[in-house]
């Protein structure tokens, strides 16, 4: 399908098929993106009890012989309505899931696609994030959802685990799992499907509300992948959140505020300021209508401070 269809096609699906869940389910029917692609464009909000966790997008990929999902959900019961979903869209068995990367909302369903037959892939460096930190992240779904503590459980560990790129056919199509290096979190995961132009790009990109910055971000190397992406040409790009669109979509919500970040921090720590001066003469106004901007903006300028102090004494 020709870019331009493409972006027909996103237009099309993203305004008639992404109204938000009722009556109890969590996600709405996914939307058609291109010929193999589909997706869930989740709400901008954080996780909550209201939408059960669907603030994240979720896509998943049909090929002849095999499907492969792109990442799982925040929890078991969104794993089991992806595939329900899937299911209703085609007879072809789930083959694979990626996790893009180790936030909660990309793994936290493993246990339900592995339970259904597919294999769970991830980078070896997220892999060692869900071991270490998976009993505090499903703590923290339980806050977030207002569970009773001790409801959610860690999925087991992905049953594939890589530190290359990886190729996978899925009968009439092949697609191509890329790694970009430390971004949003230590090895964020990409996935391309060349013969529809598109790219599931995960946390790397972000559009209609603040990006977050984590303490295992890395603002440096996110810049760099972003970069990266410009490989891709003219694709569609599915983001971590957000509208999909062309990479130039992204550039202000994503490349421009992390350059800002970055360049601001990297002057400060080059003057000896200190972490709260640098902080308060950050000038972040311009993103200050984005949802999500008085939770984030105070945080993500103090990691991005704390990544170049610590790069300095290297």
């Amino acid at each position: 399908m020709k870019s331009r269809q493409i972006g027909a096609v996103v237009s099309i699906f993203l305004t008639t098929h992404l109204s938000p869940a009722v009556a109890g389910d969590i996600l709405p029917p996914p939307a058609q993106v291109s010929k193999h692609v589909y997706a869930w464009i989740g709400p901008l909000p954080g996780p909550n009890k209201e939408n059960q966790g669907f603030r994240m997008n979720l896509s998943f990929i049909v090929g002849k012989n095999a499907v492969a999902a792109v990442d799982t959900g925040y929890t078991e019961a969104m794993a089991k309505e992806m595939l329900a979903h899937i299911a209703k869209i085609t007879p072809v068995p789930v083959k694979y899931a990626i996790n893009t990367s180790s936030q909660p909302h990309r793994y936290m369903g493993n246990r339900v696609f592995m339970e259904n037959g597919a294999t769970v892939i991830a980078h070896i460096k997220e892999v060692e994030r869900m071991e270490k930190d998976g009993l505090q992240m499903a703590a923290g779904v339980d806050r977030a959802l207002e569970l009773p503590s001790g409801t959610t459980k860690p999925p087991p560990v992905p049953n594939k685990v890589i530190e290359q790129d990886l190729e996978l056919d899925l009968g009439d199509l092949k697609i191509e799992i890329k790694h970009m290096g430390a971004t949003h979190t230590p090895a964020q995961l990409i996935v391309n499907v060349p013969a529809d132009k598109v790219v599931c790009a995960g946390d790397i990109l972000y559009s209609g509300r603040l990006l977050a910055v984590l303490p295992v971000s890395k603002v440096k190397t996110w810049i760099t992948a972003y970069d990266n992406l410009k490989q891709f040409g003219d694709s569609i790009f599915i983001p971590g959140h957000g509208q999909p669109g062309k990479l130039e979509t992204f550039q202000f919500s994503t490349r421009d505020y992390l350059g800002l970040l970055y360049n601001h921090m990297t002057k400060m720590v080059d003057a000896g300021a200190d972490i709260q001066d640098a902080i308060k003469k950050l000038d972040q106004s311009a993103y200050s209508k984005l949802p999500l901007f008085e939770d984030l903006a105070g945080r993500n300028a103090s990691w991005t401070y704390l990544e170049v102090e610590a790069a300095s004494f290297q």
